[in-house]
């Protein structure tokens, strides 16, 4: 009989954790407990990317209903939106998810526990009062929402509580350039409010390839946010109902809702890791090896709380590697290269492999094809909003280190390439490659004449 109460013990009821549970348990017998303390499904499915994309579809009915005037459609009346009809119809959507994912954990036979654990000594969880023991322990916490230290900050909201509103003010600065404040900047600006998003840096998007961060946000202005970058917040300060931003170049902006969007670092604070020895990096990332164990032998960490790779399909990974490798005698490291991503602002935007700077920093020389066109769609509807495709070569070996687009359906289009990318696919590889036509994506396929920069660099 076995000292501990479980094999495994999992804290945090996310995407990533959910799958090492289940695998350990329902795939390789062991017995598993699992304590999340809000509600199953994690970052992504309860407060994120799945509500998110529900916002973005609703907010793009406003640009289909303007372009369909160009294909002949006339509506009698303006489409109006209600917002608290959106609220329901995602919570609903979101209640539904949540039970599945509870019933995958029982079906699995992974007893849950609901409450905030913590760690009483590396075999030891504290979950509200309750102490059980495991052999082996999955930290699966993700990551929560950054505030700076800004004075009048508690008048602001993070992507957390946006999805709660119970109305939605018409004016909205929107702080911060990445995935999440661009998205929410096309969501509320497609959904007919006014938005301004500030962002402390030269432009959006930091990390992604230039010529994309330059589309999106030209792009998104063209959809009506009005990006201010170089730009900060000093102050907030409420005024009746509504919020006066003191800006850092002088001035201030008068909002209604005032959402910051400024990284989720990882949510690894007040857990009593430090206490037992756990290493962890400068912003709270838990420190772990290729087979994301921690410093403290049987502890373990997957998902955000690693600050690896913050993606869902990686934690997922990352939890089924895991599940393998220590209970299932299968070694599973998980390789973070090469990884498809995608941003759902408007236009949307998806990238995998290297950008142009990362390859040139890498290589020195580079050969880049790249096409900039007015997507098909757009010659009736008369919106001026272009498409890009690129594709990053090593000049040596003909191999395609990257691929990014901007435009519709670019996270779709970059799925299919990441498989080719990720294989090792040459540029004459897609040379060879027939093109489906008429689509967007065939200019992959198309794009034959090398990029030359300007005489002036």
């Amino acid at each position: 009989m076995s000292k501990y109460d479980y094999s495994l013990f999992v804290i945090g009821g996310g995407s990533g954790g959910v799958r090492a549970a289940r695998i350990a348990s329902g795939n390789y017998g062991a017995s598993v407990g699992i304590a999340e303390e809000y509600r199953y499904g994690g970052t992504c499915v309860i407060r994120g990317c799945v509500p998110k994309k529900l916002f973005v579809y609703a907010s793009h009915y406003a640009h289909d209903f303007a372009d369909a005037e160009g294909f002949g459609w006339s509506f009698p009346g303006k489409p109006s939106h209600s917002w608290s009809d959106l609220i329901a119809a995602k919570d609903k959507e979101i209640d539904r998810l949540n039970g599945i994912y509870k019933r995958l954990l029982d079906n699995a036979g992974v007893e849950m526990f609901d409450g905030r654990a913590t760690l009483v000594d590396a075999h030891t969880v504290d979950i509200a009062g309750k102490r059980v023991t495991a052999d082996k322990i999955l930290i699966a916490t993700g990551a929560a929402p950054f505030y700076p230290d800004t004075p009048g900050i508690e008048h602001a909201i993070s992507s957390n509580e946006a999805f709660h509103l119970p109305e939605l003010g018409q004016r909205i600065a929107v702080i911060g350039g990445g995935y999440v404040a661009c998205e929410f900047a096309g969501i509320f600006a497609g959904l007919g409010r006014t938005v301004t998003q500030i962002y402390r840096r030269d432009q959006v998007l930091r990390g992604f390839d230039d010529d994309l961060r330059d589309m999106v946000a030209e792009g998104m202005r063209g959809h009506g946010v009005d990006i201010r970058t170089n730009e900060d917040v000093e102050a907030i300060e409420k005024t009746g109902d509504t919020f006066r931003l003191t800006l850092k170049t002088g001035g201030s902006l008068d909002v209604d809702v005032v959402m910051y969007a400024t990284g989720r670092p990882p949510a690894s604070r007040n857990m009593g890791l430090e206490q037992v020895g756990v290493e962890l990096g400068n912003n709270g990332a838990i420190v772990v090896d290729e087979f994301s164990r921690t410093s403290v032998d049987n502890i373990y960490a997957v998902g955000d709380v690693t600050d690896r790779a913050a993606l869902t399909p990686i934690a997922i990974a990352e939890g089924q590697a895991f599940a393998d490798t220590v209970f299932g005698d299968k070694p599973s490291p998980i390789n973070h290269d090469q990884i498809p991503t995608a941003v759902f602002s408007q236009p949307s935007a998806a990238s995998v492999g290297l950008t142009e700077t990362e390859a040139r920093e890498s290589l020195g020389d580079v050969d880049i094809y790249k096409s900039r066109f007015r997507p098909m769609k757009h010659t009736l509807s008369g919106r001026e909003e272009k498409m890009l495709m690129k594709l990053v070569v090593d000049p040596s070996t003909d191999k395609v280190l990257g691929a990014h687009v901007v435009g519709d359906d670019a996270a779709e289009i970059i799925q299919a390439i990441a498989v080719a990318v990720r294989m090792g696919a040459s540029k004459a590889d897609f040379d060879r490659t027939i093109a489906i036509h008429p689509t967007a994506g065939e200019e992959f396929v198309l794009m034959r004449n090398k990029w030359t920069p300007p005489a002036d660099g």
